[in-house]
């Protein structure tokens, strides 16, 4: 972190009082680094994947099926 020279304002407050202002400026870095993740992707073959179907859908052959 390294600081900036204050600034110094005015702020005008109720009933005609004036306060100083200061601001605090800095200047930040942030060093950020991955962790890398090994990760192997499974194939189609090992896991088919699942059809996704809505819940009305669902109802739907659910009462086609009782019929």
């Amino acid at each position: 972190v390294n600081r900036a020279p204050k600034i110094r304002r005015r702020t005008y407050r109720a009933h005609g009082r004036i306060n100083p202002y200061q601001s605090s400026p800095c200047h930040v870095e942030l060093i950020l680094s991955e962790k890398e993740n090994i990760m192997s992707r499974t194939t189609e073959d090992d896991q088919p994947q699942k059809k996704k179907e809505s819940k009305k859908k669902l109802k739907r052959q659910k009462m086609m099926a009782k019929e």
